[in-house]
């Protein structure tokens, strides 16, 4: 059965050229203009990518902090002791502890978006992996999660940090933005992302390393971007 798309979503479709691919700018002036929807939509980029994800070093995978954030407050909940666990409280994290937070955790409490340990930590942790995996909350050093650097991780993550990780597919998935914060900065956290992405390359990967570059709102329909004026754009 065909899906059914409400009259925003078609009148979306028939404010601009579904076919073309824009530079940089005009997707971004694009994709806003096509955010219809009466709340704040989150601006997703999907990036395909030349590697093959089955061959261990072409895993994609890295960090970048967005230079204007996600437009969401992330509740972040750090495993630490002692003088890590005051360096979390003060840094402003939403939840601190240790044993008592793996078993709060245990008893099916989640309310929080990530998660960050030092490595002390990670045994009591490493516990909890059946619960916090499939979920995508367990810390990672390659994420920056599991660190003694404290402050500096949930500064981060409260300032705008987020993961992008290569899937099955070959594609990454990562929010840039609110709809509200207008092209420029979307443009601005869009190129600070496809740097990361681009900084990241497998020196395996051969050929076109950046295939196809969609951005979409939560709503609307994508909008095609030019692989090219990205390599271009990016610093």
């Amino acid at each position: 059965m065909a899906k059914k798309h409400g009259k925003r979503y078609l009148a979306s479709l028939e404010s601009y050229e579904r076919d073309q691919v824009y530079d940089v700018k005009g997707a971004m002036e694009t994709v806003v203009s096509t955010a219809k929807a009466k709340f704040d939509e989150t601006i997703e980029a999907h990036i395909r990518l030349g590697v093959d994800p089955r061959h261990a070093d072409q895993n994609v995978r890295g960090t970048v902090v967005l230079p204007h954030g996600t437009g969401r407050s992330l509740k972040v909940a750090v495993f630490a002791k002692g003088e890590k666990a005051t360096e979390a409280e003060q840094s402003g994290a939403d939840v601190v502890g240790a044993e008592d937070l793996a078993e709060k955790i245990q008893g099916g409490w989640l309310d929080f978006d990530i998660a960050v340990a030092t490595p002390d930590m990670m045994g009591v942790v490493g516990r909890l992996g059946k619960i916090l995996g499939p979920k995508g909350l367990m810390p990672n050093p390659k994420a920056g999660t599991v660190t003694f650097e404290v402050e500096k991780a949930v500064n981060d993550i409260k300032a705008g940090k987020v993961e992008f990780r290569v899937d099955k597919a070959a594609i990454i998935h990562v929010p840039i933005g609110k709809a509200s914060f207008g092209p420029e900065k979307l443009q601005e956290n869009f190129l600070s992302l496809m740097g990361a992405i681009i900084k990241a390359r497998p020196s395996s990967a051969k050929g076109n390393y950046l295939r196809k570059i969609t951005i979409a709102s939560t709503m609307g329909p994508g909008v095609k971007v030019s692989p090219a004026d990205i390599a271009s754009s990016v610093k």
